[in-house]
């Protein structure tokens, strides 16, 4: 049976995937970037929880990071409809079907990366913030 942490990752996958770009966890940077762009999700950090006592409870700020890449001539144009595409992606359900108390993603932070004898990247790092309880740090 998968951890709180892990169902919460993968709902956040899964609402990533039904977005244009395409989506991947934990990969490493392809060779090639589609058209519509990529978004990788890395699991981050779930941070020093706060501790409830009577039930016991940890309440985690779990920072997990979506890198955002975009390559072609109308890059600022593409990342610019990710970004806003990732934004509308999480208001609609900022619970991930109950799964969260929380779901908010902070501004990216962007850079161009140049590629050899090809069109350079647009990427960011955009942290997501994950509101969440448990009742076992490991569960």
């Amino acid at each position: 049976m998968p951890t709180s942490r892990e169902t919460i990752l993968a709902a956040l996958l899964a609402r990533l995937s039904a977005l244009p770009a395409t989506a991947l966890r934990g990969e490493v940077l392809p060779e090639r970037v589609p058209t519509a762009g990529l978004l990788i999700l890395r699991d981050g950090e779930p941070g020093e929880p706060d501790v409830t006592l009577s039930p016991l409870r940890y309440h985690y700020q779990h920072r997990a990071e979506i890198e955002a890449v975009v390559q072609g001539t109308a890059r600022d144009a593409s990342f610019d409809t990710l970004c806003a595409s990732i934004g509308t992606a999480l208001a609609a359900d900022r619970t991930l079907g109950g799964l969260c108390d929380w779901v908010e993603a902070e501004a990216p932070r962007p850079v161009d990366l140049p590629v050899e004898g090809a069109v350079s990247l647009k990427a960011a790092v955009i942290p997501v913030v994950l509101h969440y309880s448990t009742a076992d740090p490991l569960g």
